[in-house]
């Protein structure tokens, strides 16, 4: 089999999108660009992948890591200046080489899997992706011989009238054989207004030179769309967000209204789960089948067992069991455990706590830095004192214990098993198992005390 490669342009500064984050780390869905690029062809089967990056060289390699091999351009002086940054990778090594823009985040593996078969099987030197573009205006245009090779590719400024209207456009993205790539490079001249190297040149050269230029046209023209500004990048993330949500609907889980649903490209979502309007599904979440989320919920890298329901509420990295149920307007701050049905109710916000088996926490509760046993019920008003202004401590409330309303247990502190908490009370010492635990003042009654301060005044 013939070796591949693949060559990722990430290197442009992205001066139009009026931005100090560097242009393939705006995210599309929650998820960088460049990153979007690097999963598709990273699943095609490459001998090797090179990265091509210059402005914000560190922040693009912290995202992507060591999922690629990087080169550095110092100096952004054209997209064939970019690829020839590679040839210390790939110069000399016989194979296919793909190079593709990092601010295209819409582009599939199937498309680049299909460009890679069509270059292969007509032994082209070169290969173009191409796609049909009801308004072609600014893409260069792609003139094909009668056999159906590349004649040339003319840019738009210098069609004529009767090129302009041709439809098929140059996408950016080609296929080369790689060593007649790296050849060509080194021909490639920056004698243009720009003073820049153009990898569309290369397929000139490769012209020129006798061999086959080809191009496949890929059916999906959205694909192809480069981001170069904020507009294009809404265009993308609409684009995105439709071909999530469809994939979702497909494999039965129901939106209610997908045009207002945001799901993560990296989510995964189970059967028969109903989603709601305004809810915002972020990172490697995964919720399970038969589960109710929204409206207005924003769920970010939690695990999600089956029947469970969660209302207009908060969950980030966290963890919650089958049959649970959430909000509304409750919160699960990171590193929380909600066992199988237990009961978060409105108002309530747990962090970093282990939340027992069948345990309600119904309302108006903080539950904070907290092992919580099972079949406990807290009373509403009562929180974990965790936080003494320097370190943060455990509180520790074993099974079946019933915490009455208003009640503040100050860590560390731990309320035995099947053990009572009186409302009101301010809990500073463990409470033995199968105890009555009563920490508030006795109350006391002065008679005719209004009268008499009416009267002294």
């Amino acid at each position: 089999m013939t070796n591949r490669f693949a060559v990722v342009l990430a290197a442009g500064q992205g001066t139009r999108m009026k931005s100090k984050l560097y242009k393939v780390l705006h995210p599309v869905c929650g998820k960088p660009m460049v990153e979007h690029v690097i999963d598709q062809v990273s699943s095609i089967g490459l001998n090797k992948l090179v990265t091509i990056v210059g402005h914000g060289a560190e922040l693009v390699q912290s995202y992507i890591g060591d999922r690629t091999e990087y080169a550095l351009q110092e100096e952004q002086l054209g997209t064939a200046h970019a690829v020839m940054q590679a040839s210390s990778v790939l110069e000399g090594q016989a194979g296919t080489t793909l190079v593709i823009c990092g601010d295209t985040p819409l582009i599939t593996a199937e498309t680049m899997e299909a460009l890679l078969r069509h270059h292969e099987e007509t032994q082209a030197k070169a290969t173009i992706l191409t796609a049909h573009a009801e308004d072609p205006t600014g893409y260069g245009r792609i003139i094909r011989q009668s056999d159906g090779d590349v004649k040339k590719i003319v840019e738009h400024k210098d069609a004529s009238n009767e090129e302009r209207a041709i439809k098929e456009i140059n996408t950016g993205t080609y296929c080369f054989d790689n060593e007649a790539l790296f050849e060509a490079l080194k021909q490639v001249s920056n004698d243009n207004v720009q003073g820049e190297y153009y990898l569309p040149d290369v397929i000139e050269i490769i012209k020129n030179a006798g061999e086959t230029v080809s191009a496949y046209q890929t059916e999906t023209f959205e694909e192809t769309l480069g981001v170069n500004d904020r507009v294009a990048l809404s265009q993308a993330e609409k684009l995105m967000r439709k071909r999530i949500n469809h994939k979702h609907m497909v494999n039965g889980v129901t939106l209610i209204d997908p045009e207002q649903t945001y799901i993560s490209p990296d989510a995964e979502i189970g059967s028969d789960t109903i989603i709601y309007p305004g809810t915002v599904i972020l990172g490697k979440s995964n919720i399970e089948s038969d589960c109710i989320v929204g409206p207005h919920s924003e769920i970010k890298d939690c695990q999600i067992g089956s029947y469970t329901v969660i209302k207009q509420s908060v969950a980030h990295n966290s963890s919650i069991g089958s049959q649970v149920t959430i909000g509304p307007f409750a919160h699960i701050r990171p590193e929380s455990h909600i066992m199988d049905e237990a009961k978060i109710g409105n108002f309530v916000e747990i962090k970093k706590a282990t939340f027992g088996k069948g345990s309600k926490a119904s309302h108006l509760s903080y539950i904070g830095d907290a092992n919580v046993g099972d079949d406990v019920n807290i009373g509403c008003g009562s929180i974990t004192v965790n936080y003494d202004g320097k370190k943060k401590y455990l509180t520790t409330i074993e099974d079946g214990v019933f915490i009455g309303c208003n009640s503040n247990l100050i860590a560390p502190v731990t309320v035995g098993k099947n053990a009572y908490v009186a409302a009101g009370s301010t809990i500073t010492d463990n409470v033995p198992g199968e105890s009555l635990s009563i920490a508030r003042a006795r109350q006391v009654n002065k008679e005719n005390y209004v009268s008499k301060l009416k009267n002294k005044e």
